[in-house]
């Protein structure tokens, strides 16, 4: 069993996104701790790109703060060897394929496996990509390279049965529901199809769902795992950290914690 899906199995899963590097790594380094004793089960972090795909102008605005800064793919790998002589909390890297294939499929996920990376989200590496080509999964390329690593893949509110099976086929770890069409935000309501939708997906599989985009407080993230077995939450946070508001970040994750278990 890997380390995420051990998380899910003790209780629902409370995911946190943030930017890498943003503002800087020691503080990215600094808010991983932060959040595991806040109580998060698994920290996403978001690999810096001139152009995120499907972010919103909140998580935008913190891959360009981070890219002033020159962060890299290779510094954020160092960053998770510094983090793993402290803590063993799942670390999920969500990135662009770009960035994969600039540093070479093989490489990245034998690198993951180095480093003590647990999962991975490529939002724009579909699972037909994965079984047709076995681009950016080095186990595809027939290398074996990246077996342990989780590939996590995403299911959105308009996906046809079909897919629904095909995605929760292809990812491991968990599967990532997207609550909402569109990007990354906060949003005052929570979509009610999160419960239709999870109960789709549970026709075709067993793994763990997890519901992310627009879950931006205590209230949607109770309602959010009352059908799903874990909430991602992810501009909230990444809009208190540009504000450089990070005893907020503790306490709004503290809160998320509480709401989620009662």
């Amino acid at each position: 069993m890997s380390r995420i899906s051990d998380s899910f199995s003790k209780r629902k899963a409370l995911i946190t996104f943030i930017t890498a590097g943003d503002p800087t790594l020691s503080v990215t380094e600094r808010l991983i701790y932060d959040l595991e004793r806040a109580g998060a089960d698994i920290v996403e972090l978001g690999i810096p790109f001139s152009d995120p795909l499907a972010d919103g102008p909140i998580i935008q605005a913190a891959h360009a703060r981070a890219l002033k800064n020159n962060v890299s793919l290779k510094d954020v790998f160092a960053l998770v060897g510094k983090v793993r002589k402290k803590t063993k909390i799942p670390l999920v890297f969500m990135l662009s394929q770009n960035l994969v294939e600039k540093y070479g499929p093989d490489k990245f996920y034998a690198d993951c496996e180095k480093y003590g990376v647990d999962g991975v989200i490529v939002p724009d590496l579909t699972p037909d990509e994965k079984i047709e080509k076995g681009v950016g999964i080095g186990e595809g390329l027939g290398t074996g390279v990246g077996k342990e690593v989780d590939k996590i893949f995403l299911i959105a509110p308009t996906s046809s049965d079909e897919r629904i099976k095909m995605i929760a086929k292809a990812s491991t770890g968990f599967i990532y529901l997207v609550s909402a069409t569109g990007i990354t935000g906060k949003r005052t309501k929570s979509s009610n199809l999160i419960a239709d939708m999870v109960l789709r997906i549970k026709k075709y599989s067993n793994k763990p769902v997890a519901v992310g985009f627009g879950i931006s407080n205590p209230a949607q993230a109770r309602e959010a795992v009352r059908s799903a077995d874990g909430v991602i939450v992810g501009s909230a946070i990444v809009e208190l950290i540009a504000k450089k508001q990070y005893a907020k970040v503790a306490k709004f994750v503290s809160a998320l914690r509480k709401a989620i278990d009662a």
